[in-house]
């Protein structure tokens, strides 16, 4: 463990999400994962303008900054100095030294780079120096498996796939494993090594077993169309996983990404930087031991149990991700939207700050109605937009808005709400709408800088909700199911006045900054338990 790793990254985290406020738009990010700061023009109220740095970039950076950089190796090479392997059936030759070939098992001894092309029906097995690169390129390869993985990286310094261009490739391991040791391969295509896959062809996998793709070590993905059905998890990487570009689809009966690693505080994250993904899980369709980090990419979820979960921080700075199914949408204990377009539908709670819950983790127990964790969400910029069955923006810690929009479309169920928030909750600029149920309606605190107003009205799915200053539209919205509570805070209002709430032209007076009779507003002063300048407690990230 690395405490002060932990506690730099959490201030980190929280400071620069802080300071984003209407500057999150400024940020840009690369396909290669960088990011760079523009600079944005502000009015003041005296009609004078400035101009500040973005400082969205902080909170990415930085999150990136605590975990160890993934190990992306070239997926480029020199086709006239490889080894041709040529697969026929239940036998191959190869035109090269560093190859053996045992029946219908291709055993690679050496370090360099070899292309493979035609069908076997059996296996390749790396088992070369634990200093050396081996390269596959995979030129109209198929590879099918009775026994085991279909390819298996038991030894090598960096492993790397390359698909070439133009190119149909399959890998498809066996159904159940003559070799079930701990040491055995646990994935179509496995390696015990650092494992980059990349170039411009197809890969389709099938992992009959248990995982499509899985490394013991670190995963990158830099480019390809890459296709993966899984008994287990789709694509499992151990220190980490990396998504930089590629088109991947996964239909996995576990996990469709995966990085496990709980025991390392620099490892056990999943970054997408780009790429175009769509991904079916049986259970979540990102999940990650510490951290996910996601600034680019376009990236749908059908998940069966949460679309995006993370034991430590979720960091969402760009991209536009969509999750159709979840049980809980998006799940971590610290949250930070600082970019991004962001629409999570889900059966329970949208977005859910909690407690983590790995078995070496000092975290409390997940906190319920009255218990407050040390964890936080804070939005800073981007779209998030939330269909809820149960709590719409949920945070078992604090929240705080401090720009972009977030619209929550909460049940009709006084037994959750559109808000709820056990610790403090303050708004300081962006945009908040939530309609849902009034008995357990919420606002913000009554102490936030951006004032808000809160009414007991209902309407039904595609109702016309207005938020008016005389007949000045603030905010207009259509619901996307019935409701009897609405919650808007955005900018110009000011506290104490009155503004009118109208739905399909039936009119009520509220005043910014009341929460209404049976609303669960607030409280100035309420106190903020998680502690934004550093790790809680100093204790292990899990």
């Amino acid at each position: 463990m690395n405490p002060k790793k932990l506690l730099t990254s959490l201030s980190s985290l929280a400071v620069g999400v802080l300071l984003v406020g209407c500057t999150a738009a400024g940020a840009a990010s690369s396909a290669d994962g960088t990011t760079s700061t523009g600079a944005t023009t502000t009015t003041t109220d005296s009609g004078s303008t400035t101009t500040t740095s973005a400082e969205a970039a902080l909170a990415l950076e930085d999150a990136r900054a605590a975990n160890a950089t993934p190990d992306e190796a070239d997926t480029s090479y020199d086709a006239s100095s490889a080894v041709t392997i040529t697969l026929s059936g239940d036998t191959a030759t190869a035109d090269g030294d560093g190859v053996t070939v045992d029946g219908n098992t291709v055993v690679i001894t050496a370090g360099g780079t070899y292309i493979l092309s035609g069908s076997l029906d059996g296996q390749v097995v790396i088992n070369s120096a634990s200093d050396d690169e081996v390269k596959l390129v995979l030129a109209g390869a198929e590879i099918t498996s009775s026994t085991t993985a279909a390819i298996n990286f038991a030894d090598a310094g960096e492993a790397v796939v390359v698909l070439a261009d133009g190119t149909d490739n399959t890998l498809t391991d066996a159904p159940s494993y003559t070799d079930t040791s701990d040491e055995a391969p646990g994935a179509a295509l496995y390696s015990k090594a650092d494992l980059t896959i990349g170039g411009s062809g197809t890969l389709t996998v099938v992992g009959q077993s248990q995982d499509g793709i899985a490394s013991a070590d670190g995963l990158v993905i830099s480019s390809g169309t890459i296709n993966v059905t899984a008994a287990d998890d789709g694509i499992r990487g151990k220190d980490h996983l990396a998504i930089t570009d590629g088109t991947i689809t996964i239909n996995a009966q576990g996990d469709a990404l995966k990085s496990t690693n709980e025991e390392e505080s620099e490892s056990g994250f999943i970054d997408i930087s780009g790429g175009t993904l769509d991904l079916t899980s049986g259970t979540d369709g990102l999940d990650a031991a510490t951290d996910v980090i996601i600034s680019d990419g376009a990236i749908t979820i059908n998940a069966g149990d949460d679309g995006i979960h993370s034991e430590y921080s979720l960091v969402i700075a760009g991209g536009e991700i969509t999750v159709t199914e979840s049980y809980e949408g998006l799940e971590s204990r610290y949250i930070s939207i600082a970019g991004g377009t962001i629409g999570v539908t889900s059966s329970d709670d949208g977005l859910n700050v909690s407690a983590g819950t790995s078995s070496t983790s000092t975290r409390e127990p997940g906190g319920g109605m009255g218990a407050t964790i040390d964890g936080t969400v804070v939005v800073s910029g981007g779209t998030l937009t939330i269909d809820a069955d149960g709590d719409g923006f949920d945070s078992n810690g604090s929240a705080e808005i401090t720009g972009g929009t977030v619209i929550v479309n909460g049940p009709l169920d006084n037994g959750n709400g559109a808000l709820d928030v056990n610790g403090s909750f303050e708004i300081s600029g962006g945009t908040l709408l939530a309609v849902g149920s009034s008995g357990m309606a919420e606002t913000p605190d009554a102490s936030s800088t951006q004032s808000f107003v809160q009414a007991t009205v209902t309407g039904s799915a595609g109702s016309t909700l207005t938020i008016s200053d005389g007949s000045t539209v603030l905010a207009e919205f259509s619901a996307t199911k019935s409701f009897s509570n609405v919650v808007y805070s955005g900018e110009g209002l000011t506290g104490g006045t009155e503004y009118t709430v109208t739905v399909d032209g039936q009119s009520s007076t509220v005043t910014a900054g009341t929460a209404t009779a049976g609303a669960m507003g607030g409280a100035p002063g309420s106190g903020n338990t998680g502690d934004l300048g550093g790790r809680p407690g100093g204790g292990p990230r899990g």
